[in-house]
């Protein structure tokens, strides 16, 4: 078999029935006829095809195989149409391939194989071409010319005198198989071309092709086009910020950059670091020189090390330990508060003898306006320590202690950090306001934050989530305020040393206004010395009648506002003009009292007893009033009392039944009568066990028509057999038994160890009198010529009507007998 040229027919070879013919599976390739291709042979059967066409007539059939991967593929695993190819050169390798130029000659389509165990062996029908050019034909052609001329504008790998080259085929089976060649298509595609017998069929398929890749190389190059707008936009800032920089070089200006870089170098250098804080700002910095400066992680760098070398790192502040001048400088500053002021002069006691120990972590609780917060201020001056306060009071998120990671953006540290930094220095007196104040939601709890800052055991390690460092906490005295306790969970407790300040009594207020806030007030309204001056009795009517709070907040109100009206005296008679005010002036100045404080009765009464209350804003006198009348031996209780008060008068009233023959009442006197306890003041919740005594005396002079004695009070928890249990708030309940003009108190006995707080005014002025046992309250509290005699009397007649009772008559005694 054998080619004479391009256009002659193979010789004898179309009458031929059988054309035998050596193969060469292609992989990843498919040659078309006038298409003149190197290949690189190195399977043994494809090297046995070759040398068979070059010792015969060069001709061998080149057909693809459908899967590239196969070494061996099966005569089914190759396509059944494929190009008929002359061997142009061959050439042998040193490794053993074969590298070949062959070049197409005619499709040829492969009839059956031929058993050959060397190579493949076909038998093939050669497939003429139908060149006849028609109107449609004539069409197509113009039609593909165009579109290629478009399309090797947009593909750049086309050489233009291609164009050229393809514009000068007239024939359009050849037009079809040389620009297919030159399209990036797919082998099945390509194969699906060269099965086509048609040139008007091939032509059509080619220009579908090409137009599809048109479409498909025009987006590309838009997108080009927009990427590169991008970089020319980059590239050009770039320029200019370098054009820019050039240019303050030329005129001597300082990189900006630069210094700032050298100036952070500088202090970390200089700065008193840990050494992992030093290991981390030496990789910051590190990383901030390799950036741009006006990258946004630049500035984040910046910040960071701003943090990290704006803290007080190992930076301490020297104590005061001379304990006379601490002492001094606390009582100058506050009146009272003796346990806090002990525990600071022991804390810098044992700092004078131990120098490296922890800082204590306080927790003052009291009522509000009792100076907690002032005295950490005062707290700070005596110790010479730097303050600083942190207000908790509506903290609801764990990040406001512990920090923001670094991720975010605007992170910031927590208040721990923040604050100690403004201190600057590691060992202030650090005062957590309102402790008792945080809430919790979704965001976290701060309080279970405040566990580590707050535990001496794990403060030297506090790891705040901005810096990511540890950081020393346990040189600082950290101080928290609180008005109560059961709001802070008991975990936060367990690590603070709680140190109660109750409220503030009378005297106390006395000397606070006297020594303090007349003076305060007076230099805060213009005022001097000599124009204005307090009595006693005149300042106890403004704590009493004008004011009613556990502090003194409202006092320094009010004496606020007699200085204005003072001040208004001054400016119109002149600076020498002086007042003094006394009782009926501070009425002139503040009007009408708006408050009244309990008071001993007038006479004694039947049915009235007097006892001590305790609450937050000081004690008062309690009246407990008791009405018999006619009934079917209901108990009746009001006055808005809780629900222990109302236990209590029941206790009271089962101690008076069982104590019905002392006090020469009827066993069964309950069935005929109603009792009703009152308290008066029914608008103010009133609750606890420690008016039960006052309340067993009430009903026992109500039942016995005996009266009680006005100048007596008392207080104390009463049982079912009588015993009087102890009580708090002692301190409080006997100022306002003194305040209320009391002579004698009755207190349970187990309360004489509370009597060290009271004092020792209070108890010269009043006969305090220790009960165990009900018998000895009633026996102080009823008016009687001999309390013994009465009760002893009443008892042997109740116990002679029982004898009587139970003894039967003579008449009885007949009878039975």
């Amino acid at each position: 078999m054998f080619f004479k040229n391009e256009k002659d027919d193979l010789s004898n070879n179309s009458t031929q029935d059988e054309n035998l013919i050596p193969l060469l599976p292609l992989r990843d390739i498919i040659i078309f006829p006038h298409m003149v291709v190197p290949l690189f042979v190195g399977r043994k059967k494809s090297i046995n095809a070759l040398e068979s066409a070059m010792s015969a007539d060069k001709n061998i059939l080149l057909s693809a195989q459908h899967n590239a991967k196969m070494d061996d593929p099966t005569p089914d695993q190759i396509y059944s149409v494929g190009t008929v190819g002359v061997i142009i050169q061959l050439l042998r390798l040193p490794d053993g391939t074969v590298k070949v130029l062959v070049e197409g000659k005619q499709r040829a389509r492969i009839n059956r194989f031929v058993p050959n165990e060397e190579y493949f062996l076909v038998d093939t029908q050669l497939i003429d071409e139908d060149n006849e050019i028609t109107p449609e034909v004539e069409a197509l052609i113009r039609s593909v010319n165009s579109t290629f001329e478009t399309y090797a504008k947009l593909n750049r790998k086309i050489p233009p005198e291609m164009i050229l080259s393809v514009a000068s085929i007239s024939e359009p089976a050849r037009l079809a198989d040389t620009i297919i060649t030159h399209l990036n298509l797919k082998l099945d595609e390509k194969q699906s071309v060269l099965e086509l017998e048609k040139p008007a069929e091939r032509l059509e398929k080619v220009l579908s092709f090409m137009q599809s890749e048109i479409e498909i190389l025009q987006i590309e190059r838009r997108i080009k086009n927009r990427v590169k707008k991008q970089m020319e936009r980059t590239q050009k800032e770039y320029y200019l910020n370098e054009q820019m920089r050039a240019i303050q070089k030329e005129l001597g200006e300082k990189d900006e950059f630069k210094t700032e870089i050298k100036e952070i170098e500088d202090k970390i250098k200089k700065k008193k670091l840990s050494d992992e804080a030093r290991d981390r700002a030496d990789k910051e910095l590190k990383k901030l020189k390799m950036m741009s400066p006006m990258s946004a992680e630049a500035t984040v760098i910046r910040n960071y090390l701003d943090w990290i070398l704006a803290l007080p790192w190992n930076e301490y502040t020297e104590d005061k330990l001379d304990i006379d001048e601490a002492a001094r400088i606390l009582e100058e500053d506050h009146y009272g508060l003796k346990k806090p002021k002990e525990r600071i002069l022991e804390y810098l006691a044992v700092k004078h003898l131990k120098q490296d120990m922890k800082g204590p972590i306080l927790c003052f609780v009291g009522p509000p306006g009792v100076g907690k917060t002032s005295l950490g201020k005062s707290i700070a001056r005596a110790s010479g320590r730097n303050f600083v306060r942190l207000s908790l009071g509506g903290v609801r998120d764990e990040a406001e202690i512990r920090g923001h990671r670094r991720t975010y953006i605007g992170a910031l540290p927590g208040k721990i950090i923040q604050y100690l930094k403004k201190s600057k220095s590691s060992n202030p007196v650090y005062l957590m306001d309102e402790v008792d104040k945080m809430s919790t939601d979704f965001r976290g709890d701060p309080s279970a934050a405040l566990l580590e800052v707050l535990d001496p055991e794990q403060n030297n390690t506090f790891n705040d989530h901005y810096l990511d460092l540890d950081y020393d906490l346990s040189k600082v005295m950290f101080i928290t305020t609180a008005n109560v306790l059961h709001n802070i969970p008991r975990p936060l407790q367990d690590r603070m040393e709680i140190i109660q300040i109750d409220s503030y009594t009378e005297i106390e207020k006395l000397n606070i206004a006297q020594q303090f806030l007349v003076r305060k007030q007076t230099d805060e309204n213009g005022l001097k010395d000599n124009n204005m001056s307090f009595s006693d009795k005149a300042m106890l009517v403004v704590i009493r009648n004008y004011t009613r709070e556990s502090g003194v907040r409202n006092l320094e109100r009010e004496i606020g506002s007699i200085c204005r009206k003072v001040a208004k005296e001054v400016v119109k008679y002149g600076p020498d003009h002086s007042v003094f005010i006394s009782p009926a002036k501070v009425k002139k100045y503040l009007g009408i009292p708006r408050f009244r404080y309990g008071k001993l009765e007038e006479e004694d009464t039947i049915g009235i007893a007097t006892g001590m209350a305790w609450t937050e804003v000081g004690g008062e006198l309690l009246t407990i009033e008791v009405s018999v009348v006619p009934g079917k031996g209901k108990l009746t209780i009001t006055g808005k009392l809780g629900e222990v008060m109302q236990e209590s008068a029941q206790a009271a009233m089962s101690y008076v039944r069982s104590r019905a023959d002392e006090l020469g009442l009827d066993r069964d006197f309950y069935q005929n009568i109603d009792l009703h306890i009152h308290v008066p003041e029914g608008a103010i919740p009133k609750d606890g066990p420690s008016a039960g005594i006052t309340m067993a005396t009430a009903i026992a002079s109500a039942l016995t028509k005996i009266k009680v004695r006005r100048d007596l009070s008392m207080t104390g928890e009463i049982t079912l057999r009588g015993r009087v249990l102890p009580i708090g708030g002692l301190k409080e309940k006997l100022l306002a038994a003194n305040r209320g003009g009391i002579k004698e108190v009755i207190i349970p006995s187990e309360n004489q160890k509370d009597l060290e707080d009271v004092p020792d005014r209070i108890k010269k002025s009043l006969k305090i009198v220790f009960a165990d046992h009900m018998d000895q309250v009633l026996r102080k509290a009823l008016v009687l010529d001999d309390p013994d005699g009465f009760f002893r009397k009443n008892r042997e007649e109740k116990e002679r009507e029982f004898v009587k009772e139970v003894t039967p008559s003579r008449e009885d005694r007949v009878a039975a007998h």
